[in-house]
């Protein structure tokens, strides 16, 4: 039997994970996507289930490649994206390697609904009508999703795999974003048992104009709402465009093309579209992010966000289009805050907690939600926004769930910087540490950099170290989200003086605790965490140990190798005529430096940040002499997902920090 007072890595993984909110029309049904390992912990594998107040959720579909994406259609039916096989195709070469989307109709059986040769890549279902929108790629020139399959039967027969690029970028996360490129397609949809052959084309553009693009369609299927570059052709000063395209006509209308929008929701009442606006940005001026609502018949648009000085993420219309509900990370939570649709202050509805996936039901009061916190994995919840501050009533969930007590104790602490500002911190302690015991330190830097230790987190979750015996650290320094758009300001372009300073401090500070001994220190990141991890290990040698995944090394050659390398020029500029920003903040020429044990993490998947940067890295360690270790995930991305490679991942990581920090004895995880 598991000893409840254990939060090992093998417990971590064995938790459902709740994802994906959906809320039927009339608010009587709630469907949320839970993830959870198949039998041998190779994937975790996703399925839908239905959440009810009185009882635990029901699962409702259930297949090897599983379900996701859900949505409702008008009648009650509810649409969802799935690589499952189609059971009329029994047989067919490559049937069900492609995701598809499905329709599982109340009280009937689940049919694929549309399956495009390129697979779907999302769709948005209008609330009145049923009109579905369906992204897909497809190759350039194919006049229709037949014609397209034909091509690639062509392609698979003559044994060719080489795509011609002609746009940037031309991969994205961990996939090549070709040989087809991304379109939107509309269609109504279909009676009873009929399926999608054939939808109209409603949108396309150059090469890559929409690789990255999100969507949302009015109640009446009249208007669907994209966004999309600006000019493909100028990849470093381009923005995401905000269009409205008439779904009877085609056309198309620029409804704002002056920065960088996502997550557009149009209203229940078809009148306006509210998405987040990002401002463009330069070397030494970051960009501020709001809230922007258009009037969908004048084009008009207005800042709705008065005076807040924080990001807003996930917008959501309340049923009567009176006013948006969103998130935004605040402080070490992810509050959910309403403002006025006309514009006006917003007023937080939520006290503790972190939150996502908001679904305001119909009725007006109550908005239903996921919950987590740095001390609690998510599950879901239902508010009630008449009632502002009000704690949320906790909806049935899995009884491993309900019984989860974490042993740490999770305490708010703060340093300060060098200028006066606040280094906010959580400070995560194992049970029994004490100034007569106290334990390691282990400080765990986030990535982004724009980013926040707001809430529950499955990669790189604390309390699996606290089980180990380690106090975690972890700080929010210059460039964390959540304290206004100063402390983005002071460590924008400067992550090796300011950033650094600043977790130099909080972990200084959390060091002087009696319960920490801050002398056995280890410091651990991911991404831009890794990247700060590199840049510790040539400038201190203040902790024993060091692991550095999918870490930055060379920043000049990194803008060139990364999925979205241009995306760095906002922030240090145009590499081409003055590199001097990338190089003086690049951990590279620190290598003769370095001095401190470290582990290399990398996934061969990673294109947001390429296996040649931790390549290039653990070059300059074998070179210089340093003790070092190169943990290499040929099946994974920027993140390491699968059950079986984030338990062997953990395993080689305590053992790491252990052996350098606390002494222990070097133990090889198995399999390894």
């Amino acid at each position: 039997m598991r000893d409840e007072a254990r939060f090992t890595a093998e417990t971590l993984i064995s938790l459902p994970r709740f994802s994906g909110l959906a809320l039927s029309r009339d608010g009587g049904r709630l469907v949320a996507a839970v993830a959870r390992p198949d039998r041998k912990r190779r994937h975790l594998v996703t399925a839908l289930f239905e959440l009810e107040d009185g009882g635990p959720p029901r699962r409702i579909t259930r297949s090897a490649r599983g379900e996701g994406a859900a949505a409702f259609s008008p009648d009650g039916s509810l649409l969802f994206v799935s690589r499952r096989p189609d059971p009329e195709e029994a047989g067919e070469e490559d049937g069900g390697e492609r995701p598809a989307l499905w329709l599982l109709p109340p009280g009937g059986e689940a049919y694929p609904l549309a399956s495009p040769p390129g697979g779907v890549e999302g769709f948005a279902v209008a609330r009145e009508s049923g009109d579905l929108v369906i992204a897909a790629p497809a190759r350039p020139g194919a006049a229709g999703w037949k014609e397209d399959a034909e091509w690639e039967k062509a392609r698979r027969e003559a044994g060719v795999e080489a795509s011609l690029f002609e746009g940037y970028p031309v991969r994205f996360w961990d996939r090549y974003l070709g040989p087809r490129e991304r379109r939107l397609y509309i269609s109504p949809l279909p009676g009873e048992g009929g399926r999608i052959e054939e939808p109209r084309e409603l949108l396309s553009g150059p090469p890559g104009s929409l690789a990255l693009s999100s969507f949302d369609i009015t109640p009446d299927g009249s208007t669907v709402v994209a966004t999309r570059w600006s000019d493909p052709e100028d990849v470093a000063g381009r923005v995401m465009e905000l269009v409205a395209v008439d779904a009877a006509s085609g056309g198309v209308r620029t409804l704002a093309g002056d920065a960088w929008y996502s997550s557009p929701r149009c209203s229940p009442d078809g009148r306006r579209v509210v998405a987040v606006r990002e401002e463009r940005s330069g070397p030494g001026r970051p960009g501020d992010r709001s809230l922007w609502a258009f009037d969908l018949r004048t084009g008009e648009g207005r800042e709705i966000l008065e005076g807040f000085d924080l990001w807003p993420e996930a917008p959501a219309w309340s049923s009567d289009s009176r006013s948006v509900l969103f998130i935004a990370s605040c402080d070490g939570r992810a509050p959910v805050f309403r403002a006025p649709a006309e514009g006006g202050p917003a007023e937080r509805l939520t006290g503790e907690g972190s939150f996502s996936d908001l679904c305001p039901a119909p009725e007006g009061g109550t908005v239903y939600a996921l919950r987590s916190g740095v001390g609690e994995p998510p599950h879901p919840v239902a508010l009630d926004a008449r009632e502002p501050g009000g704690e949320p009533r906790r909806l049935g969930s899995f009884p491993e769930l309900e019984r989860l007590r974490l042993p740490a104790r999770v305490e708010r602490v703060e340093a300060r910087a060098r200028d006066g500002a606040r280094v906010p911190s959580w400070l995560v302690l194992p049970p029994g540490a004490s100034s007569e015991r106290p334990a390691p330190l282990s400080v765990l830097i986030h990535g982004g950099p724009l980013n926040s230790w707001d809430g529950w987190h499955w990669r790189w979750n604390p309390h699996v170290f606290a089980d180990d015996g380690w106090a975690v650290l972890l700080p929010d320094p210059a460039l964390s989200t959540g304290y206004g758009l100063e402390h983005i300001r002071r460590g924008w372009g400067r992550w090796g003086e300011v950033v650094y300073d600043d977790l130099m401090r909080a972990a200084e500070q959390a060091a002087q605790r009696p319960e920490v001994d801050g002398e056995r220190a280890a410091a651990l990141g991911g991404s831009f965490g890794g990247y700060m991890v590199n840049w510790i290990a040539g400038h201190t040698r203040r902790f024993r140990a060091l692991v550095a995944h999918a870490s930055l090394w060379d920043l000049e050659g990194f803008h060139g190798t990364s999925d979205l390398g241009t995306w760095w020029e906002r922030e240090f500029g145009n590499p081409y005529e003055d590199p001097s920003r990338y190089r003086a903040n690049s951990p590279r020429p620190s290598a003769p430096r370095i001095k401190t044990p470290v582990l290399v993490v990398h996934g061969e998947k990673d294109f947001r940040v390429p296996v040649s940067e931790a390549l290039a890295l653990w070059t300059a360690l074998k070179r210089h002499g340093v003790e070092a270790k190169f943990l290499h995930f040929p099946d994974e991305n920027h993140w390491v997902v699968k059950p079986n490679n984030s338990l062997l991942w953990y395993r080689t990581v305590l053992a790491f920090i252990d052996h350098h920090a606390r002494g222990r004895a070097w133990e090889r995880p198995e399999l390894l």
